[in-house]
């Protein structure tokens, strides 16, 4: 990343802040900072108030932050980072300043109240999340590298989803390919085969392929910190009547789901579109989380498809689409793709067939 970007993306923030009346903020959750200030470590804190931007962290990390960090003036100490914001006088009094409720427990709050105790200090959830849930394009270029990837890998890694092989094996598979072609693992693979498929976030275990299971393979790559997240079920043999069932209203309400999403468009519409059809064909209550989510330097951002959610796409936000259908004892199927959305529509990334695949 530039530092045009990390410039661009201060320059937002701090609109924001002034927009919501507030001086500054205290960046603790380390997501956050890596995408405001370019840092990848794991201490740091961020402080923006209106006479600078400050990075705190420790001994460990001098050449890294040197080297990372963009926009903000270092301050590298043994002490606690609020020790080192009240020695330099980085904190002024008077200031109302925001701080990551969500990442901020009740004790370190208590030490931000008594070592600044004129500080107006703001709870505030989703400030730079909000930001980063709208991707530039770098960062929609990172996406497309990794779902490129995680499909290059699926294909390679199929020859492996037959009896003689464990789904641990095939997730390791995966893994080493990850880290040969990219930068890792987005989260650790699920392969989850006949009544393992059951279960939404299966972990692989030693069970050996059978003919008439359903394979979920639900595994992607990483690159340059930004995450794909990809899910296809095949299925191993011979796929019955009601393999084809299944799978079938699972396929129709994932292309409902793609068919819908578009910048403007309540997300709980999009959850809506996958949902109601599945409840329609008899199986709602075999459907049991949300249609998807925001994808970038986490697995699961913001926004998400959900029928309590109150979020409205906007134009590049990168989404999942990931509707499905399980049924204890016998497996599942669930279909998911990575989409851009656009003005009219959104963009679907994966290339990886959603045909019913058959291996034999």
């Amino acid at each position: 990343m530039t530092e045009k970007i990390y410039e661009k993306r201060q320059k937002t923030l701090k609109n924001v802040l002034a927009d919501q009346d507030l001086d500054g903020i205290l960046i603790t959750n380390l997501t956050n900072i890596r995408y405001i200030s370019g840092f990848t470590g794991s201490a740091a804190s961020c402080l923006i108030t209106p006479g600078g931007q400050y990075f705190i962290t420790d001994g460990r990390y001098i050449e890294q932050s040197k080297a990372q960090v963009k926009g903000f003036k270092r301050y590298i100490d043994m002490d606690s980072h609020l020790s080192i914001i009240k020695k330099n006088n980085l904190n002024p009094d008077g200031l109302k300043l925001a701080f990551e409720g969500e990442n901020v427990t009740f004790s370190q709050y208590e030490n931000m109240t008594s070592i600044f105790p004129e500080i107006f200090w703001e709870n505030t959830s989703m400030i730079l999340e909000d930001l980063a849930a709208v991707k530039d394009k770098m960062e929609i270029d990172a996406i497309r590298t990794a779902v490129e990837v995680t499909d290059q890998v699926y294909e390679e890694t199929l020859s492996m989803v037959r009896p003689g092989y464990t789904e641990k094996q095939v997730a390791n598979a995966m893994v080493t390919k990850y880290r040969e072609y990219a930068e890792g693992e987005a989260y650790s693979p699920i392969v989850a085969t006949g009544p393992n498929g059951a279960l939404p976030h299966a972990i692989p275990t030693d069970r050996e392929f059978k003919k008439g299971d359903f394979i979920v393979i639900d595994a992607a790559a990483k690159y340059a910190g930004y995450h794909a997240d990809m899910t296809r079920t095949p299925v191993i043999g011979h796929a019955t009547e009601k393999h084809h069932e299944i799978y079938g209203i699972v396929k129709e309400a994932q292309q409902r789901g793609c068919d819908t999403a578009k910048a403007g468009v309540p997300c709980k519409v999009v959850d809506s579109a996958t949902r109601d059809y599945i409840k329609e064909m008899g199986y709602g209550k075999y459907y049991t989380h949300g249609t998807g989510h925001g994808l970038g330097l986490e697995i699961h951002t913001s926004p998400r498809f959900s029928p309590q959610s109150e979020d409205v796409l906007s134009v590049n936000n990168v989404m999942t689409i990931e509707p499905g259908i399980y049924l204890a004892g016998w497996g599942g199927v669930r279909i998911e793709d990575d989409v851009i959305i656009n003005e009219d529509g959104c963009e679907i990334l994966n290339n990886t067939t959603k045909e019913l695949v058959v291996l034999d």
